[in-house]
């Protein structure tokens, strides 16, 4: 299928590695109906790491490890290392709530992995249990400076906005990027969870970019090939810089790049469409390389007709968050 003028080459994976998480995040998933996978259900690392190859030859040259919540997943600092090396992988990243990173991030660091990504949605203590259900902002600090001083970079914080909720803090956590390098990401609310509670605290961020003003005038930075939805921007004055992700008031599905794998072996071409396809099921009954690569193109193919895919008009994304990768 030819893609629609203007449409970026699929060259990101996001992979799924568990769908187990240490928090309770109230825009994740309706925690009161989620029942986590059977450890048989979910992918094998022997299994990630053929499919990473087979997506390598397809095209895919930037893997991003995500969750649940990653670090949760025994063995995963040997899986970072044998995906370092998988032929046409030239970037691994990793995304994390930060719970457990400080005493996990010199390891993560000697696997070679240097881009991080951490939640954070707030700096206040009570806040942060409310939205996450846990008492953990401490260690996500503590995590943070650790892997700061250990010289991971980039090094960028996301940050869900919710109305009434943490948006007074935009401008407090837009400073963690003042005097240190990191990229501080502002990300508009999904409904993954209901509409009603999406609508009730839904933000969008030319509301936070107004709040930022203060700051000074915004200028762009670039743009790399495999980079994904955020527009970033560099601040007089600061070491590090803030991006903005608006994938409600602005959704970006011409210019997506990604693919999503979860956490049991799920193929999605897009975060909120229904469409997926399995290769768990063919993979472990014996579908050679070279056919489960056709899957791959086709996921490609599907992506290049939902181009005008409408999140506003989107519901749930057909299943828990926690096991899609988000």
């Amino acid at each position: 299928m030819e893609k629609e003028p203007g449409a970026s080459k699929t060259n990101y994976l996001r992979i799924s590695v568990t769908d187990r998480c240490n928090l309770r995040c109230r825009y994740c998933t309706y925690w009161r109906d989620w029942r986590k996978l059977p450890s048989v259900e979910i992918l094998r690392y022997e299994e990630l790491l053929r499919l990473a190859a087979i997506a390598a030859e397809m095209g895919i040259s930037k893997v991003r490890i995500t969750g649940g919540e990653p670090l949760v997943r025994r063995g995963l600092v040997e899986f970072l290392g044998k995906l370092h090396h998988v032929p046409g992988i030239n970037k691994v990243c990793l995304t994390t709530n930060g719970v457990l990173l400080r005493e996990l991030a010199p390891a993560l660091y000697d696997t070679g992995l240097r881009h991080l990504n951490i939640s954070l949605d707030t700096l206040r203590r009570e806040r942060y249990r409310q939205i996450t259900g846990r008492d953990n902002l401490a260690e996500v600090l503590a995590g943070l400076e650790r892997a700061a001083s250990l010289g991971f970079h980039p090094l960028k914080i996301n940050c869900v906005v919710l109305k009434g909720i943490n948006d007074e803090e935009v401008l407090d956590l837009a400073m963690l990027a003042q005097d240190h390098p990191y990229q501080v990401r502002f990300i508009e609310l999904m409904p993954t969870v209901s509409q009603e509670w999406w609508q009730r605290h839904f933000q969008p961020l030319s509301e936070v970019r107004r709040r930022l003003t203060v700051l000074g005038p915004l200028m762009p930075s670039t743009r790399e090939a495999t980079a994904g939805p955020a527009r970033n921007f560099r601040v007089p004055g600061f070491r590090g810089e803030l991006g903005f992700i608006s994938p409600m008031s602005g959704h970006h599905c011409r210019t997506c790049n990604r693919l999503r794998l979860t956490a049991d072996g799920k193929l999605r071409p897009c975060l909120l469409a229904a469409s997926e396809l399995d290769l768990k099921g063919p993979m472990r009954l014996g579908l050679g390389d070279d056919l489960l690569g056709y899957l791959f193109q086709e996921a490609v193919e599907l992506k290049a007709g939902k181009a005008r895919f409408s999140l506003v008009h989107s519901h749930q994304p057909g299943r828990s968050m926690v096991s899609i990768g988000g």
